[in-house]
């Protein structure tokens, strides 16, 4: 598992974003652009048994935290691609992680059947 960008990771870049950040040198991983470089690591990750308010708490601050990076979509994408288990990333935390990768799984599925369903039309056509 990677570390977290506020954490010193060393990794390779992700596609480019297409939002304020694209002015950056291209050749730059997007981490070290990241917001949460200069924030406490321990924002972004569960201590062992946190009480429920005080991790919603946390991770609504680590929201904010990543609501005003450049380089978010970046992050939440390697999260998703990773997929990284545990702490906020990109504004999602673990479990809305899972949610999308669930959406973009079963979207990925009916994309499939359509262009099975297309096919089939086309070849009997």
């Amino acid at each position: 598992m990677l570390q977290p960008p506020h954490s010193s990771l060393q990794v390779a870049a992700v596609p480019a974003q297409r939002g304020p950040a694209r002015d950056r040198d291209q050749d730059a991983p997007w981490h070290t652009e990241a917001v949460c470089r200069r924030d406490e690591a321990g924002l972004f990750f569960a201590p062992s048994k946190e009480p429920t308010a005080a991790r919603l708490s946390r991770e609504e601050a680590a929201k904010r935290v990543c609501a005003r990076c450049p380089v978010m979509v970046e992050c939440r994408e390697h999260a998703l691609l990773q997929p990284e288990p545990y702490g906020v990333w990109g504004g999602l935390t673990a479990a809305e992680r899972r949610v999308v990768l669930a959406r973009r799984r079963r979207r990925d599925l009916e994309l499939k059947k359509a262009a099975r369903v297309t096919n089939r039309i086309a070849a009997a056509g």
